[in-house]
């Protein structure tokens, strides 16, 4: 059960809501009912000033006589999506940090992380007693997996359905704000996965408020929000309130944007560049470096090129080429997407390390068309990249959850993280990936619809029967087995082989200044090595246990052997090869 706010003094407090088709809106305020006014500064919104406790009252709208609803932006839901709203006073908190400077994605090394699973108490005070384990690593930003209000205790949290408030199994508003507080004491920047191109199934109220989506346009998840038809200057402010609000009233230092391909926009001005202008604005006022990250399937450049020329201006997204390269090149499965990839992988590995994108207007077989965009490197550096040879999506989205050190080698393990931590992108670690963790990070649900829980069960198995899979083998997302089984098992770090592992991690994350520059690679695909050079530093790969041919230098660090990083004589980078 959720804690209930310390009651405080009430004062007057206005209420507004945006429900421009309603023709009367009353506001209740802890059980009592009040008549709302239209504002005649804004067409469509409604506006009522209230006597209340700034930081607990209780309320929500009646829209024409109907049933009171939450909020659209609510702080936060103690009872849940579809309980009443509650007031928070952001300026109540006492921030340890005040006067963190905050910290760019520039030189950055991510760690995602699902609060639910990353500990046994699933919560955000608990991740708190973990952030030490983050620091000695060497990572310098945590990346919260969605923290938005869903049905249920545990999800993955894209099917969050109020996209200002925070999930109250995992502690509220406060809770989040010691955590990013705590990250802050120590360094760490905080970064938060968000969700703009639909909400979950079930508890969304925004439809019975105004045209929050539009059926001119459909998403794999269903109604496409409402980013170009009629009322969508509103719907565009709200989720651009929402993202500022993350930045602004819980200090988060960057935004993931999800599946920002998924955001359809016909207008001059993007949805994307009004809220990374908005962005640029608030880090203006408040001093700190704020930056967004997008999730695209587009291999589209413009994304993270600045708007003075031409682009979008998102610092950075992820780079799953990247990730699919090396997935083929360490496990060799070639199925689905990784096809384009597993024919020559340590030539698309080179490929990737070399010039970004491996599809970059090149065939993709598996799109059976064309596919992406050249970076252009004068004007789209490296860095604005990210590359991981695990996330969220990689593991979970596999039938039984498995991590690469299901079946992988400690030495496959260790010269995946070579590759990704030397790399010239921003390196991204997925949770427990640094001692080769073998737990399996599942999809699990929590549905209250028992119709719905039973929709997803099926549709999920029906999806892995295609390839083979048995329905019994499938894990059942709605066993809160599934989601016990999903959480990380922390002896595992102290114990081998697990702890070499993670020491090397520690010794990549120590050697990633030295690498700088362009990059010169070269392949073999029968000899299975690769060696990458940027500047003085040069990793050997070998992915076949016969040695990489290296040049002659002093060796840094060595994980054989499969891996060895030298520091050599500073010369000339070239292009990639591939023999």
């Amino acid at each position: 059960m959720p804690t209930p706010a310390q009651p405080t003094a009430r004062r007057p407090h206005r209420f507004t809501v945006w429900a421009p088709e309603a023709s009367g809106v009353e506001v209740e305020v802890d059980a009592a009912v009040h008549a709302m006014r239209p504002d005649q500064a804004r067409p469509g919104w409604w506006e009522a000033g209230v006597a209340a406790d700034p930081h607990g009252s209780r309320y929500g709208f009646r829209l024409d006589g109907g049933p009171t609803r939450p909020d659209p932006r609510s702080a936060r839901q103690p009872d849940g999506p579809d309980g009443l709203s509650q007031l928070v006073d952001h300026a109540a908190f006492q921030w340890r940090t005040a006067a963190w400077p905050g910290r760019s994605l520039d030189g950055a090394v991510l760690y995602e992380l699902h609060v639910g699973t990353f500990t046994p108490g699933g919560t955000f005070d608990a991740a708190v007693e973990r952030l030490p384990h983050l620091v000695e690593l060497g990572v310098t930003h945590i990346e919260l997996m969605p923290v938005c209000p869903f049905p249920g205790r545990h999800g993955w949290g894209y099917d969050g359905v109020a996209p200002w408030a925070v999930h109250e199994p995992y502690g509220g508003p406060d809770a989040l704000k010691r955590l990013v507080d705590a990250a802050h004491a120590l360094g760490l920047g905080v970064v938060l996965d968000v969700v703009h191109n639909h909400l979950g199934p079930s508890g969304n109220h925004l439809p019975a408020y105004g045209p929050y989506f539009t059926d001119r346009h459909h998403t794999p998840w269903g109604a496409a929000v409402n980013l170009d038809a009629p009322g969508s200057d509103e719907v565009r402010a709200y989720f651009i309130g929402s993202a500022l609000a993350w930045l602004r009233d819980y200090r988060i230092d960057g935004l993931r944007l999800d599946a920002v391909h998924a955001l359809v926009d016909t207008r001059a001005l993007t949805f994307l560049e009004e809220l990374a202008a908005g962005v640029d604005e608030l880090a203006e006022r408040t001093g700190r470096p704020l930056f967004l990250i997008g999730e695209s399937d587009l291999n589209d450049p413009r994304l993270v090129t600045a708007r003075e020329a031409g682009g979008i201006g998102l610092a950075g997204q992820w780079s799953d080429d990247f990730h699919h390269a090396l997935h083929a090149a360490l496990t060799g499965e070639g199925q689905g997407y990784y096809a384009d990839f597993a024919e020559r992988p340590l030539l698309a590995v080179a490929k990737t390390l070399s010039h970004g994108f491996f599809h970059d207007g090149t065939w993709s077989s598996f799109r059976g068309r064309t596919h992406g965009r050249r970076i252009d490197a004068s004007r789209t550096p490296a860095h604005r990249l990210l590359g991981y040879t695990q996330t969220h999506d990689q593991v979970g989205n596999r039938a039984r959850g498995d991590r690469l050190a299901a079946s992988l080698s400690p030495g496959l393990l260790a010269a995946g993280a070579a590759l990704t931590l030397l790399a010239p992108f921003t390196p991204m670690l997925f949770m427990g990936e640094e001692w080769g963790a073998t737990t399996p990070w599942m999809y699990f649900t929590d549905h209250q619809d028992p119709a719905l829980a039973q929709a997803v069960r099926e549709g999920r198995r029906r999806e892995f029967a295609e390839h083979g899979w048995k329905p019994e083998e499938i894990p059942d997302p709605q066993a809160e087995s599934t989601y016990l089984a999903s959480q990380l098992d922390w002896n595992q770090p102290g114990q081998e082989p697990h702890a070499t592992l993670l020491d090397w991690y520690r010794r990549l994350i120590r050697l990633r200044p030295l690498a700088s520059g362009p990059v010169r690679v070269r392949s073999d695909e029968d000899g299975r090595w690769l060696t990458m050079r940027r500047g003085e530093l040069v990793v050997g790969v070998s992915l076949a246990g016969t040695p990489a041919e290296l040049p002659p230098g002093t060796v840094l660090a060595q994980f054989p052997p499969t891996v060895t990083v030298l520091r050599v004589q500073a010369g000339p980078a070239g292009q990639a090869s591939g023999r």
